[in-house]
């Protein structure tokens, strides 16, 4: 008998160790099952003529035009065209939102300039403006770039804005007890302690991005995904626009994953970070 409660308590131990990581296991990889049942539908439902094949061709097809465009370089080529004008787009934008976010905090009349504008232009459908950005700035590279950057720059204002303003006052006051200067309390203290919410809101920003440039090419051409996929449903080519749909996933989905990625390296001193690693 004194034998039997040990080995009772070190297996209902181990049950409690093995449910929370099959949780996890569960959460990590149900998405990727759930695409892949979805994937074999597809097949399953154009092969057996479940659906018109116009209307929805079969995956086997698809992928074979994804292959087609990957040997013949076009691919490679249309994600770089988008990518490029999403990044640099996204960058311009991270570098004006935070720039005004953090002085909205600082300066009582940039505040009071922008924050109507900010509260106006957030809700806003920004690509209502496209026709305004063609006129003044053509049909290439720089009005897309520049329609991406004004479409993100809000949420990442609003972010940053609140993110500096919402660092706990003590260790403002503590700081500066010490004999730290303003330029040393904003790089120290405030940007650091803001951190997380400027990253939300970067990461919020940047699949706005990718939909901007794909709304961009569809309505002013130029190469990139989102042209390649209007030219295949202009000339009635069911199977590009079902292969750009998932190159267009694809590409959004790696986006998201990278900036999850850069969010927890660049928070791997933030107890948010602390928490996911020691938590089972």
């Amino acid at each position: 008998m004194a034998t039997v409660a040990p080995r009772a308590a070190s297996a209902l131990g181990q049950r409690r160790e093995s449910r929370p990581a099959l949780a996890r296991a569960f959460d990590t990889f149900a998405p990727y099952v759930i695409i892949g049942v979805l994937l074999i539908a597809w097949e399953v439902a154009a092969q057996e003529k479940l659906v018109i094949p116009f209307l929805l061709p079969a995956l086997s097809v698809v992928l074979e035009r994804i292959g087609t465009d990957l040997t013949s370089g076009a691919l490679a080529y249309n994600i770089g065209i988008t990518l490029y004008r999403t990044v640099v787009g996204f960058a311009l934008a991270a570098m004006i939102g935070v720039s005004i976010g953090v002085l909205m905090t600082r300066v009582v009349s940039v505040r009071w300039f922008f924050d109507p504008l900010v509260s106006i232009g957030l809700p806003m459908p920004k690509v209502a403006l496209l026709p305004v950005f063609m006129l003044w700035f053509g049909l290439f590279d720089a009005s897309k770039i520049l329609m991406v950057a004004f479409s993100a720059c809000f949420q990442i204002i609003i972010t940053t804005w609140h993110g500096t303003q919402g660092v706990d006052k003590e260790l403002i006051w503590s700081a500066r007890s010490l004999g730290a200067k303003d330029r040393e309390v904003l790089w120290e203290i405030v940007m650091p302690a803001a951190m997380p919410q400027i990253l939300t809101g970067l990461q919020i920003a940047m699949p706005v991005c990718l939909i901007v440039v794909l709304v961009t090419e569809m309505q002013m051409g130029g190469r990139g995904l989102g042209d390649a996929m209007l030219v295949a449903a202009r000339y009635a080519q069911t199977p590009g626009v079902f292969a750009g749909i998932i190159e267009i996933g694809t590409v959004g989905f790696c986006i998201i994953k990278g900036m999850e990625y850069l969010r927890k390296r660049l928070l791997v001193w933030h107890q948010e970070t602390m928490r996911e690693e020691t938590t089972v």
